[in-house]
């Protein structure tokens, strides 16, 4: 099973592809994880992958597929995987047919989750990350028992700066502008499957595992 899951940021790709990664036994690859593990050991890509995420950029192409190409030829990896953030233009997913092929692989789906660019903003600007552990909590749908203090840990939670309302408003134009051809580009490919993202995050999984199903 080799799955990509493409949408704009905030449409709850990460914590589903969490879930599939565990329903059935296939690991998943997020190269948002892998640039942020790189930007908090202040590695010198590190260093300059932050100003692109400061800034609501994309990062480069030639480092983010670096990244990928590593993890995918990894032995674990062979049975399946599922991308998350990965693909995010139209030459990286060349890129990744190209990797594929050479490794007589390919994608069994691409799934575009869709909802509202108004329900997307709510959901980043309102989220607040542990300055001290990876939990995640948002003000409105999964408030911390204490404002500004992390359950898990007691450390004190922060609005990531990718996370600011304008900072959102620009990752999305980003979105829109260079990402959003891959939905035509997976399309003629005959990948693609659109899933309404909209709801709780249990019945979104309810959607999601059937169409994975029907693939």
């Amino acid at each position: 099973m080799r799955f990509v899951f493409l949408g704009a940021p905030g449409v709850g790709k990460g914590t589903q592809a969490e879930m599939v990664s565990v329903k059935y036994g296939i690991p998943k690859i997020s190269t948002g994880d892998l640039l942020r593990a790189a930007v908090t050991q202040h590695t010198p890509l590190g260093k300059e992958v932050k100003q692109f995420m400061d800034r609501g950029d994309l990062v480069p192409d030639n480092v983010v597929i670096g990244l990928v190409e590593e993890k995918i030829s990894i032995p674990e990896y062979a049975k399946g995987f599922i991308l998350d953030g990965f693909p995010r233009t139209v030459p990286q997913a060349d890129t990744l047919g190209t990797l594929l092929t050479t490794k007589e692989l390919s994608l069994d789906r691409v799934v575009h989750f869709v909802i509202p660019r108004e329900e997307v903003i709510n959901r980043l600007s309102g989220r607040r990350s542990c300055s001290q552990c990876p939990a995640v909590y948002h003000v409105e749908f999964v408030p911390p028992k204490r404002d500004g203090v992390c359950d898990e840990c007691g450390g004190e939670l922060v609005q990531r700066r990718d996370d600011q309302k304008e900072t959102v408003e620009s990752r999305l134009t980003v979105y829109e502008e260079q990402t959003s051809p891959l939905i035509d580009y997976y399309r003629k490919n005959n990948v693609l499957a659109e899933l309404n993202g909209s709801g709780s995050v249990d019945d979104v999984q309810e959607r999601l595992v059937a169409l994975l199903s029907a693939s």
